[in-house]
């Protein structure tokens, strides 16, 4: 977990890199360094999977190590600088492994409690962030009608998916109604909250839900 003192740095000194905390000159946006550039766990061709009810999802990163720790400080140290970084990588992959299988962006979103309780949804964030490197608008589809226990505490895939079941419902049907959506979150582990919003969304008329991630487990 994140140190207290490496969080105050993120936000006293932003040009620090998003991963190793390394200097970064000359001063400007957050960024990655070379040496993490280099070593970064990326994936291979998205590490492309499929869900009980999306296409496919690819993952940008591997969620070990540095990245890790970033995405713990970016969701719960308040160090939303990351987010500029973060979904210019989810746009490079969605670039690469995804252009033309998609007519609209979004996310899946926070509980509007926890929201409040951290002032951000940080998928939310990346996904801006992400659209406008596409050159595409974000599109809000989903709202979290309740809050559930985190996925991370929950355990086995079959819990998972009993724990987050009937969590969503679409904003607006019409705007789903024969689209091929590509929706956007921090992390995949087992896909349970990305199928149970692509269910949500196909029942709501969609053509194709497609799913991009910043990082996924092994």
């Amino acid at each position: 977990m994140s140190r207290p003192a490496d969080i105050l740095l993120d936000l006293v000194y932003p040009t620090r890199c998003v991963f190793c905390h390394g200097f970064i000159a000359p001063p400007g946006r957050p960024r990655i360094c070379p040496a993490c550039q280099a070593k970064l766990p990326r994936t291979e061709d998205g590490r492309r999977r499929k869900g009980d009810f999306f296409s496919e999802c690819v993952s940008a990163l591997y969620y070990e190590g540095d990245v890790r720790e970033a995405i713990h400080r970016y969701k719960f140290g308040g160090v939303q600088v990351y987010a500029p970084v973060f979904g210019e990588l989810v746009a490079s992959l969605i670039y690469e492994q995804l252009e033309g299988e998609y007519d609209l962006i979004s996310w899946v979103p926070l509980d509007r409690g926890r929201r409040r309780s951290r002032g951000y949804d940080q998928s939310e964030l990346i996904a801006r962030n992400a659209a406008a490197r596409l050159r595409r608008e974000l599109t809000p589809t989903l709202v979290k009608r309740r809050g559930v226990r985190p996925q991370s505490r929950t355990g086995e895939p079959e819990k998972r998916r009993a724990n987050i079941a009937d969590a969503y419902r679409v904003k607006d049907p019409a705007a789903v109604a024969g689209k091929r959506i590509l929706l956007i979150d921090d992390i995949v582990t087992t896909g349970a909250t990305l199928s149970e919003c692509a269910k949500t969304l196909l029942l709501a008329g969609a053509e194709d839900v497609r799913c991009a991630t910043l990082a996924s487990t092994r």
